[in-house]
């Protein structure tokens, strides 16, 4: 018996199983396009910027920003664009870029979560539905049915559970490992946004001054 006839031999659950594979296939092939743009060298990114703000040119710094097109890049270059309003305005606006750029990265992501913790319950739900069904073929033929028809419907009701399984332990998986990529992406974020305020403050005395006048 080949995987389809097993597919079809599950019954009416298998399609929403189906189509559960299908959206969590859809949203990790999307989330790994998304991350391995948003992948960069980090260290030879906040050493080229700080070079570049060092000597003071801040149009230069927003220009190399925009040439890297990442989460890092965009959320800095989003800052540096506030620089001559103050450092308050630069830290508003790394923060409120960053929130944008988290969000584009966690999208899709609740729901791959809810493919892997939707894909076994429907496989459990098939399995039930089966089991029920079984019985009812032996009450049915009045406890008369044998051992070959009570394993048929057995183990014909198992398969809604195994193909959901199937399905929901990869999406969990995935899900997990892009979490965990997303995460570091985070951190990165923060570490060179905080690098690239601390550079602004050495170069520049009038900015490090201003949240200590606004004070």
């Amino acid at each position: 018996m080949n995987l389809i006839q097993m597919f079809l031999k599950g019954g009416l659950v298998m399609w929403p199983i189906l189509a559960c594979s299908i959206i969590g296939l859809a949203i990790a092939i999307e989330k790994f396009l998304v991350i391995k743009k948003a992948k960069i060298n980090v260290p030879a990114f906040s050493i080229k910027i700080r070079g570049i703000l060092k000597r003071k040119d801040i149009t230069g710094a927003i220009n190399y920003c925009m040439e890297e097109k990442s989460p890092i890049s965009n959320i800095i270059r989003r800052g540096l664009k506030k620089h001559k309003f103050g450092r308050k305005r630069v830290i508003e606006s790394i923060e409120s870029a960053g929130k944008q750029e988290i969000s584009k990265l966690e999208k899709g992501l609740a729901t791959l979560a809810t493919v892997a913790g939707a894909a076994p319950m429907l496989g459990f739900l098939g399995t039930v539905t089966g089991m029920i069904a079984a019985f009812m073929k032996i009450q049915e033929l009045q406890g008369s049915a044998s051992p070959a028809d009570l394993a048929s419907g057995i183990w014909e009701a198992l398969l809604t559970t195994a193909f959901g399984l199937f399905v929901g332990i990869p999406a969990l998986a995935i899900y997990n490992y892009f979490v965990s990529l997303i995460s570091k992406i985070v951190l990165d974020m923060e570490r060179v946004a905080t690098d690239i305020l601390d550079v602004l403050d050495e170069t520049d005395k009038d900015f490090s001054e201003d949240e200590e006048t606004e004070i």
